[in-house]
Parts: structure tokens; C-alpha cells; sequence
């Protein structure tokens, strides 16, 4: 319930932030705006004010502009069929600009509260932990080596790692050389890049976390107490052994834990100096179907907050980073250096605001600032029913000097609806299969 609400007012406030960028600019140009619903579906309240409705709709999910005139060709100076080709174009393209203000405003506020990131994001990328049968293992990769780069790209730490392998996937190299810091000399390691999915996990390294619990959940969804905390594990216990086996790192902890299935769990724990033994039975998560106990590792983290005017200019650059790596994403996708199946939907946008609504504040006004980001560059993409399909299409009339034909018009928005429905059909599907795959 918590992820859908997270979803729901994400989603719906950037949908309706995006459309008041067009209302405004209408209203700017003298269009006669002849709806401007928050939600979509029948009206629970309504208010007509001038020309204008005025409506709070039944489904709370974003919203929408009716434009008098946008449908069919109207020869009313008040419609917006008779705007210049300029005024259309400022309109169509004032939705995704108001996104793109959005995404700076949010991040200004984020870096000027703080957020608090892990520790081991700014510090270079040392590997803690490489799982057996990974592209880490097999690239030859071992505990304490310090990545320092993947091709030409360099890695200042664990934060680069992602940008690193798309940038050497773009550059069509089926293999890369990774140099590393090992025992103070530099090796280099010759391995085909890896997949591009999300997270260093797919990797199979990891930075090192020390077994220590950094929090014990009270309950667990669709499961109820947590065994963790029935056993009286506490924040700040350190785990030494389990199932007699001694744990060097976090990783470890998990691995054992899972491959216990449903027996009884045997745990050593240090605790203020003393040690304790204690025996659990772990729960079955119904969504992976893995053994857990609801324990997580503590992991030291950093706050950096900033003078809101050198926040500003913090989120400006972040803004201008981030599409630099939307759009490097994107030529990847059309050349198929990196797998379409990477691309996500409804599903892991739903997810991904439930988790960092779970983190907090911050974190959630900054996963709203990236995914505004998005939606702001996924609608100026050429494609027709796209903003950036319309403003295609009256960057042609504006060139031609004429308007276009009225039954090309309308095979156009046709072809950009099947577009639009297979393409959401697609993530869709790519966000089943991946929460099946997990």
C-alpha cells in the first residue's frame, strides 16, 4: 500500500506539474483552455471559471490540458489550431521544460537539506566481497583490488562504476581492459564487458560491509514478526559465525542464510564485548521466495548539505549530468550496445518510489527529481503523440509555411498511439519478468 501511494503521488504530481507547463503557456498565448483536470476519469468536484473547467478527477493519476481548437482545425483567433507554429511549438514544448525547471528546483532543495549517501560511494572503489560464478570472478577480480579503470574510463570510486561500463558498451568493445590496484602494483585484467543492468550486485562485486546488523525490522510484509527480532538481535550486534562457519563480511552472512532454506538458523554474535549463541528459524519472503531473518548491515553513511546558492549550482550540474546519461543511455539502446531489456516500466517506477519513500524524505524528492527528468526527455522525443512528435510536426509547417494535411496529421498520431501502447506493453512485460527473475 505504501509503494502504491509512493507511486501514485510521484507519478501524479510530476504528470500534473508537466501539464501545468502547457496550461500556462496557453493562457500566455490567448488558447482558450476548455478543461484543466487534476486526475483523470469522471469529475468528483468541478468549477468553470471564465472559460475553463476546473476539475479534481476520479483517478489521481497525474492529469490533463483540453485545448479549444487542438483536435481539428478552428479558424477562432482563440484556438489553438490558429496559433502561429511558433506559439504551438512553445506550448507543446512548455510541458517537458516544466519537468526539466522541476527536476532543478527538487535537486536544489536535496542538496541544500543534505542527504546521506553510503560512505563507500565517495571513497575509491576497493572490492570487499566477489561472488563465485560472476563476471566479477571471472574477470579475475578478488577481494582488495581497487578498480582504477575500466577501458579509457577512469573510476574514481564505486559511484563511476556504472558510467564506466556504459561509456566502453557505447564504444561497441566486446572486451575491456580493467586496471586494477592489487597489493600496490597495477594489473590489468582483459574480460568482455558485462551486462548493463542496475546495481553493482549483477556485477558480482561488492564494496566491503562488516557483518554488523545496522537494524533489526519489527515486521516483515506478507510474512509478520520478524524472526530477527523474536530472537532479540539488536542494532550494532556483530556477527561472527553462522551455522559454525566464521563470517568475514555481510555478504557472507546472507549467503549462509539463504542456504539454510527453513532449517534453524545458529548464530555467534559479539555483543558489548561478550558472545552470545542464538538460534532462529528464518522466514520465507513470499516475494523471492529466500530465507530472511529482517536483519540489514549497518553501513556508515555521509550527509553533505550546502548554502541553498551553492545548492543551486550543485543540481545544475547534477541536471546536466544526468541527461548527458539519459541520452548516452538512449544512443545505446538504438545501436544495441546496451539490451532494451534494461528499460523499465510502471512497475519498477512503482518500486523504486516505494523504496526511497522508505528512506526518507530526501531521498524520495530525489528520486521525484530524476524520474521528472525523464519524463521530460521521454516527451521530447520525436515521436508522434509525443510533445516532441508535435513539436516535429510544426517545426515542419512553421519551415513550409503552410499546414500539413490534415490526413497525414491523423495517420501520424495514429502510428504514434500503436508506438506508445507497444512500447508500454513492452516494459510492462520487461518488469514481470525481471520481479520473477528476483
Amino acid at each position: 500500500m505504501e509503494t502504491l501511494l509512493a507511486f501514485l503521488v510521484l507519478v501524479g504530481f510530476l504528470i500534473w506539474f508537466h501539464e501545468l507547463g502547457h496550461f500556462l503557456f496557453a493562457k500566455l498565448f490567448g488558447v482558450r483552455v476548455e478543461v484543466f483536470s487534476v486526475g483523470f476519469g469522471p469529475p468528483l468536484v468541478s468549477k468553470k471559471v471564465g472559460d475553463t473547467v476546473y476539475q479534481i478527477a476520479s483517478i489521481p493519476l497525474g492529469g490533463y490540458v483540453k485545448l479549444y481548437g487542438e483536435e481539428e482545425r478552428v479558424s477562432d483567433p482563440a484556438a489553438f489550431s490558429a496559433k502561429p507554429p511558433w506559439q504551438r511549438i512553445l506550448i507543446a514544448l512548455a510541458g517537458p521544460l516544466f519537468n526539466l525547471m522541476l527536476t532543478v528546483l527538487l535537486l536544489s532543495v536535496v542538496f541544500w537539506i543534505g542527504i546521506e549517501i553510503p560512505k563507500h560511494m565517495k571513497e575509491p572503489a576497493v572490492i570487499g566481497y566477489v561472488e563465485k560464478g560472476t563476471w566479477g570472478d571471472r574477470a579475475g577480480l578478488r577481494e582488495g583490488d581497487r578498480i582504477v579503470k575500466i577501458g579509457d574510463v577512469e573510476v574514481r570510486g564505486w559511484e563511476d562504476l556504472r558510467r564506466a561500463i556504459i561509456e566502453n558498451a557505447l564504444a561497441k568493445r566486446e572486451k575491456v581492459a580493467l586496471t586494477v590496484e592489487r597489493d600496490g602494483r597495477i594489473l590489468t585484467l582483459t574480460t568482455p564487458l558485462p551486462k548493463i543492468e542496475t546495481g553493482q550486485e549483477n556485477l558480482g562485486i561488492q564494496p566491503y560491509l562488516p557483518p554488523v546488523i545496522g537494524r533489526v525490522l519489527e515486521r516483515l510484509k506478507g510474512v509478520g514478526p520478524a524472526p530477527a527480532h523474536q530472537i532479540g538481535l539488536r542494532r550494532g550486534d556483530r556477527i561472527l559465525k553462522v551455522n559454525g562457519q566464521e563470517v568475514r563480511n555481510w555478504y557472507e552472512v546472507v549467503k549462509l542464510i539463504r542456504a539454510s532454506g527453513n532449517r534453524p538458523v545458529k548464530l555467534l554474535i559479539e555483543r558489548e564485548g561478550k558472545l552470545i549463541q542464538k538460534s532462529v528459524v528464518p522466514a520465507i519472503d513470499p516475494a523471492s521466495g529466500r530465507p530472511v531473518l529482517g536483519i540489514e548491515p549497518y553501513i556508515e553513511t555521509l550527509k553533505e548539505a550546502h548554502p541553498f546558492p551553492e545548492a543551486v549550482a550543485l543540481a545544475f550540474q547534477r541536471t546536466g549530468e544526468l541527461i548527458y546519461m539519459t541520452f548516452r543511455v538512449l544512443e545505446g539502446l538504438v545501436t544495441g550496445a546496451i539490451s532494451v531489456k534494461t528499460l523499465g516500466g510502471p512497475i519498477a517506477i512503482a518500486k523504486f518510489a516505494g523504496q526511497a519513500a522508505e528512506s526518507g524524505f530526501v531521498p524520495y524528492l530525489s528520486s521525484m527529481a530524476f524520474i521528472s527528468l525523464q519524463l521530460a526527455i521521454f516527451n521530447l522525443l520525436p515521436l508522434p503523440v509525443l510533445d516532441g512528435g508535435l513539436i516535429l510536426l510544426f517545426l515542419i509547417e512553421l519551415i513550409r509555411r503552410r499546414p500539413l494535411p490534415e490526413k497525414f496529421k491523423e495517420y501520424w498520431q495514429k502510428v504514434g498511439f500503436a508506438l506508445i501502447i507497444s512500447l508500454m506493453a513492452f516494459v510492462v512485460i520487461n518488469d514481470i519478468l525481471r520481479f520473477f527473475k528476483k
